[in-house]
C-alpha cells in the first residue's frame, strides 16, 4: 500500500527518511513502534546516493519492547535504531546511536552526522569512538562519509556551525581552544574524509586550527 505523501501523516514522515527501496522494511518497523504522542518535527533533507530523503529532527515515540523487536530483520533493526537516534530524549538517542555508528550502510550516515552537530558531549565522543576508520586513509568508512559530505555541502556547513555554537555556549569553559573540543576533532576527521574523496580542499566554517591560523574561513 502506498502511503499518502502528506508530511502530517506520521508513517509517511518516517518512510521518507530512508531510500524508497527500504519502504517495506520501514513499514515493518513502524508496525512494532508504539503510537507517537506528537508528530515528528522539522525534517531536514539530504541526498543519499542520488536520492533525497527527509529525516525528522525529533521523534516522540516510546521505545518498543524487546519482544516486539525480535522478529525484525537485521536491516529493519538498523532502521529502528536510526529512527530512535532522533528521539527527543538524549539518553535514548545515545543508546541507539551505539547500534548504528559503525554501520557501513550509506543511509545510516546522515543520522550519525546529524548527531555530531548536537549538544550532548557523550554522543559526540561516542561517534568518534564508533568511526575509527575516519582516521585511516583509503578506508571504507572514510570513503562512505566523504561521499556523503561531498553530496551535501550545505548540510555539513550547517553541522559545522552548530558544533561551533554549542562549543561556545556550553563547553568553552572546559575546552578553551575550539580545536581541543571533541566536536572539532570529529569535524576535522569528516573534513579529511571529504578532501580525500574530492581531491581538493574543502570550505571551512569553523575556526581554523591554531597550528594553521593562516587558513581562512569560507
Amino acid at each position: 500500500m502506498q502511503l499518502p505523501q502528506d508530511p502530517s501523516n506520521f508513517a509517511y514522515a518516517l518512510v521518507a527518511a530512508f531510500p524508497t527501496r527500504l519502504a517495506s522494511d520501514v513499514q515493518s518497523v513502524l508496525a512494532v513502534m508504539p503510537e507517537a504522542r506528537l508528530a515528528p518535527t522539522m525534517p531536514f533533507e539530504v541526498e543519499v546516493q542520488g536520492e533525497i530523503v527527509a529525516i525528522p529532527y525529533r521523534l516522540y515515540y516510546e521505545e518498543p519492547c524487546a519482544d516486539s523487536e525480535r522478529p525484525l530483520s537485521g536491516t529493519q533493526q538498523m532502521i529502528l535504531h536510526c529512527l530512535y537516534s532522533r528521539h527527543h530524549d538524549g539518553r535514548v538517542r545515545q543508546r541507539h546511536l551505539e547500534q548504528i555508528a559503525a554501520s557501513g550502510e550509506p543511509w545510516v550516515v546522515p543520522f550519525v552526522v546529524q548527531l555530531a552537530g548536537e549538544y550532548v558531549l557523550e554522543i559526540i565522543e561516542l561517534i568518534g569512538r564508533g568511526l575509527p576508520g575516519l582516521a585511516v586513509p583509503g578506508s571504507t568508512q572514510r570513503r562512505l562519509y566523504g561521499e556523503f559530505i561531498a553530496r551535501n555541502p550545505a548540510f555539513f556547513a550547517r553541522t559545522e556551525r552548530r558544533v561551533v555554537s554549542y562549543w561556545s555556549c556550553y563547553y568553552r569553559w572546559k575546552y578553551g581552544a575550539f580545536e581541543t573540543y571533541p566536536g572539532c576533532v570529529l569535524l576535522e576527521a569528516f573534513r579529511a574524509a571529504v578532501v580525500e574523496q574530492v581531491g581538493a580542499q574543502w570550505p571551512r566554517h569553523t575556526p581554523p586550527p591554531l597550528a594553521d591560523a593562516g587558513e581562512g574561513t569560507a
